[in-house]
């Protein structure tokens, strides 16, 4: 019998951890609950947090705010499967899931509906009618822009591939380039960016006549201090799955989880 770790993480790895326990894997838990004492050297199978880290130093535990070092995880492994969230253990055997299209294509749904349960509840007006701008076409773009235009809303896209160019156009949504954003006076209600780089300038939010401003990727896309500072309703929302449906976050993670432990062994 194959034994399984979990260090840290919410309730999505409690979801792992039963879902896993019904498949007959022996599973320990590490910073999960209260006192729980896990033997990470034993095990076959190492699974963490969504994210594994806030500091790349500690594993993320927020039902316990345990204090594990993503060292000691170093110090105990050598051969065992480690699946991790947007981190990569160095020499060893390790697999990112968040870079797998089978989880963060599903993850995306959460995701998008937690966005538009934000901008429903930080307007005074509906989104059906409403102009709407998506900075990005990636896996939340697309599902985001997707649900706001079967919502009746008025949808641009910004994109820079000229296959997503086509794909918009072929589907009926309005677009821009992301590259002409620092040149183009951007009149939309509210505006989504899902792309983890600088796409809206300072000299651009001086400009922003919208009602809401809301930013769902992880390094940022503007200068959010900068943006309240003038007055706009700018705000941060990440981790939006294990917020606002936790259960099929847990339930997404833990079907990723058994189906790269089954491909693993």
């Amino acid at each position: 019998m194959k034994k399984v770790c979990i260090i840290g993480g919410d309730t999505r790895l409690k979801s792992v951890k039963h879902s896993l326990e019904n498949q007959n894997f022996f599973v320990s838990t590490l910073g999960l609950y209260p006192d729980d004492k896990a033997d990470i050297s034993i095990s076959d199978i190492i699974i963490l947090p969504v994210p594994t880290t806030r500091d790349n130093k500690t594993v993320f535990a927020p039902l316990t705010n345990r204090v594990i070092p993503l060292s000691e995880i170093y110090e105990k492994t050598e051969d065992q499967l480690i699946l991790c969230c947007n981190y990569n253990f160095e020499n060893r055997n390790c697999i990112d899931y968040n870079t797998l299209d089978s989880y963060a294509l599903l993850n995306a749904v959460p995701t998008a509906e937690g966005a538009i349960k934000i901008a429903i509840e930080n307007t005074d007006f509906t989104l059906w009618q409403s102009n709407i701008l998506v900075i990005g076409y990636g896996r939340v773009g697309r599902i985001l822009a997707d649900r706001l235009k079967k919502l009746g809303a008025n949808v641009t896209v910004s994109a820079r591939k000229p296959k997503d160019f086509a794909d918009l156009e072929a589907l009926g949504f309005n677009y821009i380039n992301t590259e002409s954003i620092p040149s183009l006076y951007l009149g939309y209600d509210i505006i989504f960016n899902t792309v983890d780089a600088v796409v809206l300038p300072d000299s651009v939010l001086k400009n922003l006549p919208c009602s809401l401003l809301l930013d769902l990727s992880s390094k940022g896309g503007f200068n959010m201090e900068y943006a309240k500072s003038l007055g706009l309703n700018a705000q941060k929302a990440p981790a939006l799955p294990g917020k606002v449906a936790p259960k099929t976050a847990g339930k997404i993670l833990a079907k990723t989880v058994s189906d790269l432990i089954r491909f693993y062994n």
